[in-house]
């Protein structure tokens, strides 16, 4: 217990940093070169894109899944941890779980730096104001007026951070990418985004996902993040707890 007190203190002092991104958005592969294009408005995929937009508005009609929708709008790793918590297994926060929180802190600044560019390139009107209705997120609308649809920002984030989670906790992984696939699909059903652009956001987190573990930093952290699952769960034997505290001291002082 002592240990696992120590481990809390040492860590959080050391994460009230700003996100440091693994890597520039020059650095990470080019969707543009890769992903396809959103679909024009003549083809069989812009049907596609109508569709599911139609069925989204149906979704609403279910009082349980539209809250999950409505919660899932919130673009923080506050929802992010709140909504993956019960999924992975373990409640997460800044204050609690500081090397998990570090990981997506910084893995959510990496993925911001591969949708922005598509996003201003192909400049795409989201589904709502092309068909002058309202989400079921109206407070939201402002915002998501100025910015563009392809890819999904919020898809990218939510399945980069599950297949974060599902590599923390492996046992679970099917229970964490269940979360993470709704979380896309909660995008389409408040009326944020086409199903085209949630697609394309699937496969960005991917490309984001597969890019930093080539990064000594992120693989490092991943496994702090690893570590410190094992002991706030209880799974950690001694010399993994003894290991962690080591790592963690190893940190602190290169930052002196």
């Amino acid at each position: 217990m002592m240990a696992i007190l120590m481990m809390a203190a040492v860590s959080a002092t050391a994460q009230k940093s700003k996100a440091e991104p693994y890597f520039s958005f020059r650095e990470l592969p080019n969707m543009l070169k890769w992903c396809p294009a959103p679909p024009d408005t003549v083809g069989a995929a812009f049907a596609y894109d109508i569709m599911q937009y139609m069925w989204g508005k149906q979704m609403r009609q279910n009082k349980e899944r539209a809250e999950i929708a409505i919660r899932d709008a919130t673009y923080s790793l506050e929802c992010i941890m709140q909504e993956f918590g019960e999924p992975l297994g373990l409640k997460m926060s800044e204050e609690e779980t500081p090397e998990i929180y570090k990981l997506l802190k910084d893995s959510k600044a990496t993925c911001e730096n591969i949708s922005n560019f598509p996003k201003f390139y192909y400049k795409r009107i989201r589904p709502f104001m092309r068909f002058h209705e309202h989400t079921a997120t109206p407070q939201f609308e402002p915002d998501l007026r100025r910015n563009f649809s392809y890819p999904s920002g919020h898809t990218i984030l939510g399945w980069c951070s599950a297949l974060l989670l599902a590599e923390i906790n492996p046992e679970r992984a099917d229970t964490i990418l269940t979360r993470g696939m709704m979380y896309g699909e909660s995008r389409v059903i408040v009326g944020a985004h086409w199903q085209s652009d949630v697609d394309a956001g699937r496969l960005a987190a991917a490309a984001v996902y597969s890019r930093m573990h080539t990064s000594k930093r992120f693989l490092e952290q991943m496994q702090l993040a690893q570590q410190e699952f094992r002991i706030k769960t209880g799974l950690a034997t001694p010399a993994e707890i003894k290991e962690f505290e080591k790592a963690i001291k190893k940190r602190a002082k290169a930052k002196k």
